[in-house]
């Protein structure tokens, strides 16, 4: 896991563009998400509309076109755009999604993830439209090897009441960008992450059975974390003996992440930071108190981590 570097600009203008030939759109796609092929069995009278918008780098587009195929093949993974997921939201139309040896039939009002790093399909049968999430891996608070159990999942028919909150919170998100400044845009963003990784943990927490007992552990691990960020002690010591486990056994289980126990400690409380430092209700706070309520207890220390991660020093972030 690495933090995405970010600019002192945490939100953008929502933008539409309009493609009337197949070429055109397949250029648009690509350029809005990550390379892609598109294809279709009529390319005459061909028309789409893009809108989008992007918010403390999460990006929500709204496609609304004619029938056609996108492919995620491994020639176009290898010219770039790994490590994010999608969420889709079927406004209008119908489509079907395939990857990892699944395929899901989607209607209007269904939710489903997929991931960019691994091929995957997507073909509308009928005129559609349809809300797209983009964010980096990193961004999900939850582990990779999680959510990607849920790709090619109906998300609705596995928890129809959360499913039902986050569809209303992202109808109605995207649209109003243009009315919010930057930080709220971002504080909302960082909402629809929060709401995404909470419907696919509920999800895997309500069939425990299923999953890998290492996963189940990790999940635990995680969550405990989580819910220490602001103890100086934590540690993978302290969390090894909360979990009754040995600390190598701890550093086995992160190993396939690609991450370390104390580089994960370090970027989830460097992420709590940034956002608080966005926060209006605690412009008033020093910065060096927002980063002693995350675990931070040397502000220069703070700062230099901060700045390494972000590309900005915690003040400029919080003036952005």
């Amino acid at each position: 896991m690495q933090l995405t570097t970010v600019s002192a600009q945490t939100g953008s203008t929502p933008h539409v563009d309009r493609a009337d030939d197949l070429p055109a759109f397949r250029s648009m796609i690509s350029t809005s998400f990550v390379p892609l092929e598109v294809s279709a069995e009529r390319s005459e009278g061909f028309s789409a509309r893009i809108s989008s918008a992007d918010a403390d780098g999460v990006a929500f587009t709204e496609v609304a076109a004619a029938p056609h195929l996108v492919e995620r093949t491994q020639a176009t993974i290898d010219n770039g755009g790994s490590g994010h997921y999608k969420m889709s939201l079927l406004l209008s139309g119908s489509s079907i999604l395939i990857q990892d040896g699944k395929e899901l039939v989607m209607h209007p009002g269904d939710l489903s993830i997929y991931d960019t790093s691994r091929p995957y399909s997507l073909m509308f049968t009928e005129t559609f439209r349809n809300l797209i999430v983009m964010f980096p891996k990193n961004r999900l608070e939850l582990p990779g090897s999680f959510a990607q159990q849920l790709t090619a999942e109906s998300l609705g028919a596995q928890h129809p009441a959360l499913s039902s909150v986050l569809v209303a919170f992202l109808t109605q998100f995207p649209a109003q960008l243009t009315e919010l400044g930057p930080r709220v845009q971002a504080k909302l963003a960082h909402t629809s992450l929060d709401l995404i990784s909470t419907l696919l943990s509920t999800i895997l927490d309500a069939d425990p059975v299923q999953r890998d007992p290492h996963q189940v552990l990790m999940q635990k691990i995680t969550d405990y974390i989580d819910a220490n960020l602001g103890s100086s002690e934590l540690s993978p010591g302290s969390i090894a003996a909360a979990h009754y486990i040995s600390t190598r056994h701890l550093h086995t289980l992160f190993r396939p992440m690609g991450v370390t126990v104390s580089t994960w400690i370090r970027e989830r409380r460097l992420e709590r930071c940034r956002m608080d430092l966005l926060d209006p209700l605690l412009a008033e706070r020093p910065v060096s108190a927002l980063a002693s309520r995350w675990g931070f207890v040397d502000a220069a220390h703070f700062s230099r981590v901060f700045k390494a991660a972000y590309g900005v020093s915690p003040t400029e972030a919080r003036r952005a």
